[in-house]
């Protein structure tokens, strides 16, 4: 099964999605890590997450950029949770040596379509960044547009599309897969 979660910050969809992997869990438990840190914050989130983890059999896979290369380095029979769609972007988009990729979404659609046809169990976590009427610079709207036809891309390769809001779980796609499944999870 293939889910698609995205929601807003702190909210509680990382450990959500935690959950939904574990549940679906077939061979080894991936979880693909694609933050890179760039301050102490992100130091301290990637330790948290790693906390939250701890215990519950994923091996971590670190991956910021070429999304696609963990069809080389793990068992595409295995269950696989990749946290997350946002970092990921930011990887390929704002380069180490100052530059702007502003075709890195069309790579990551396709990485993320070579990873879907070949992996059964996978979890894809996103945040959800379009709900404010603040205009951005063009940097950001360009993060922003390249993000949304991201995450577009990935809710329609899945089975079922969640949203997390106010620790609540919303439903976009695949209600009948997913009450089968949260019977499991609950």
């Amino acid at each position: 099964m293939k889910i698609f979660i995205s929601g807003g910050c702190k909210n509680g969809k990382s450990f959500y999605s935690q959950r939904l992997a574990k549940s679906r869990q077939t061979g080894l438990l991936y979880y693909i890590a694609t933050m890179s840190s760039a301050d102490p914050e992100d130091d301290e989130r990637i330790a948290r997450h790693r906390r939250e983890r701890d215990g519950w059999g994923f091996e971590t896979v670190e991956q910021s950029s070429d999304i696609e290369q963990i069809l080389n380095k793990c068992e595409l029979n295995g269950s696989f949770l990749l946290d997350s769609l946002t970092a990921l972007l930011a990887n390929e988009m704002f380069t180490p040596d100052g530059s702007v990729n502003e075709y890195s979404a069309d790579k990551i659609i396709n990485g993320i379509s070579r990873i879907t046809e070949n992996i059964e169990n996978i979890v894809m976590v996103s945040d959800y960044i379009y709900s404010d009427a603040i205009l951005y610079d063009s940097f950001t709207e360009k993060y922003r547009e390249s993000l949304a036809r991201i995450d577009r891309a990935a809710a329609k390769s899945c089975d079922i599309v969640l949203e997390a809001a106010y620790t609540g779980i919303i439903v976009h796609k695949g209600m009948g897969l997913f009450g089968e499944l949260y019977e499991k999870i609950s």
